[in-house]
């Protein structure tokens, strides 16, 4: 009788280990296989991972060269910019270097900025453009940013930051060390949009946008976040520079974010007041510009962020002698 016990917990033991095994195989064939998919066929990892490399390169221009600027933001500024025409009506004046990841907001970006300047980029001004509601949400976008922007002690500051759980902790980790777990949601939707037709456009009618608090409570989330950001950049020798891209119905939220960075000692750049735009300059959404309205949000951008950053320019060269 106990040789047969002993020969059950044997066999019990072998299964387990065997499954362990295969469990670990399914893992690493899983992983393997994202981070294939991913370089092979993620134009949004291609676009981040050579815009984010050629930003962390940047150094300091020369003197009488053109200043180089680092301009960051999500999709507001990636439809309502044609970033071509912007480089070609501004060469002269100042170089760009820009990232721009959807989905994004104030956190993606402040720890972003963070790795950057710790890797070396050294931009003279920094210009950052997400949008107001995007500024003041309590959140990171959970694929691309924890493995593109952060590191693990970056990872950590962020859930804190965020007051996560232990399971929101846990998955931010995963997001970041993980290729597979990082990308899942990104692999399913790509699924999803071969199976289901026009499955970005009901996403878009399901997706709420973040709300804009009012009075005191948004100047309690705005001015303190606009400093931290401001103190950072300027601890590495930058200006910081916020553009405030328009949506619709927007100039009760821009004005309120205009004020708040005055008082946190940030500049501002408002190159189309929104109450300008019809709803005919915007996509069916709402919130982004289509091609005429990024036409004219070129446009006015290309003549106000100039003078803001050659000035800025300028006066630290006096400041330096």
């Amino acid at each position: 009788m106990p040789s047969s016990i002993s020969d059950s917990k044997s066999s019990a033991l072998t299964y387990a280990k065997a499954l362990a095994g295969i469990c670990v195989i399914l893992m690493i064939a899983a992983e393997i296989s994202s981070i294939y998919l991913l370089k092979h066929n993620s134009a949004t990892y291609a676009r981040i991972s050579r815009q984010y490399d050629e930003a962390a390169k940047m150094r300091r221009a020369g003197p009488g060269e053109p200043p180089n600027v680092l301009m960051v933001g999500n999709s507001l500024l990636l439809h309502g910019i044609q970033l071509d025409r912007l480089q070609a009506l501004t060469s002269s004046r100042m170089h760009i270097y820009p990232i721009f990841l959807e989905a994004t907001g104030y956190y993606d970006w402040l720890y972003a900025l963070r790795r950057l300047f710790r890797e070396g980029a050294r931009p003279q001004v920094v210009v950052v453009g997400v949008g107001v509601n995007y500024f003041l949400e309590n959140g990171v976008r959970q694929d691309y940013a924890p493995m593109l922007f952060f590191d693990t002690q970056d990872t950590l500051a962020v859930a804190s930051d965020l007051h996560l759980d232990r399971t929101a902790t846990s998955n931010l980790l995963l997001a970041h060390s993980s290729t597979f777990w990082d990308t899942r949601n990104a692999i399913r939707t790509q699924v999803l949009n071969h199976v289901v037709p026009h499955l970005e456009d009901l996403f878009s009618l399901v997706n709420s946008v973040p709300a804009v608090p009012e009075g005191r409570a948004f100047e309690e989330i705005a001015i303190p976040r606009l400093q931290r950001m401001r103190e950072l950049c300027e601890a590495h020798g930058a200006k910081l520079i916020l553009i405030v891209p328009p949506t619709l119905s927007s100039e009760s939220a821009v004005s309120q974010m205009a004020s708040a960075a005055r008082t946190a000692g940030v500049e501002v750049s408002v190159p189309i007041d929104p109450a300008a735009l019809s709803a005919n300059f915007y996509q069916s959404d709402g919130m982004h510009l289509n091609s005429e309205g990024a036409v004219l949000f070129t446009s006015a951008l290309a003549k106000d962020l100039p003078e803001r950053v050659v000035t800025h320019d300028a006066l630290t060269s006096r400041l330096v002698r």
